[in-house]
């Protein structure tokens, strides 16, 4: 492959290949992989397939993402601080990316009542609010390695 251009955007080295178009021309490769939660989610079969197949599980990931701090479940990274967070927005399109369609704004603000008109309005999906963490999420995690820092201390 021949790179045209390279473009590093947050956790992503991203090569463009000349002579594509759309969603073809984005050959995006994880950097900075230890201590990056984002990694392990879209790298982990069967979270992956949790967030395919259940949509108020996808919710309830993203609500997690949202308004939090992340750690990996290790002693250095705990004694460091070396704390994993992202937007609601970045959030959005970690599950967007994991489900392989859609974009950030079909999961932003869908744990505010209706949302962005994506929400829970009437209570029936078991959507939770930006920021809640489930206790499946939160089991789920911590079998990925990564604990919820309790903000309250």
């Amino acid at each position: 492959m021949t790179i045209k251009h390279e473009i590093v955007q947050s956790n992503f080295r991203i090569f463009i290949k000349p002579g594509c178009r759309g969603k073809e021309k984005w050959n995006k490769i994880l950097i900075g992989q230890k201590n990056n939660l984002e990694y392990d989610l879209r790298s982990t079969d069967w979270m992956l397939t949790k967030v395919r197949e259940n949509q108020t599980y996808a919710q309830n990931l993203y609500a997690a993402l949202c308004n939090n701090d992340f750690v990996r479940a290790d002693a250095w990274p705990i004694l460091k601080e070396e704390h994993w967070g992202c937007s609601w927005r970045y959030a959005g399109g970690i599950i967007a990316d994991m489900q392989q369609q859609g974009d950030y704004i079909d999961w932003y603000c869908s744990g505010i009542g209706d949302g962005l008109g994506n929400g829970d309005a009437d209570g029936t999906r078991g959507y939770v609010g930006e920021g809640f963490v489930t206790e499946e999420i939160r089991q789920d995690l911590k079998t990925l390695g990564w604990l919820v820092v309790d903000k309250s201390e």
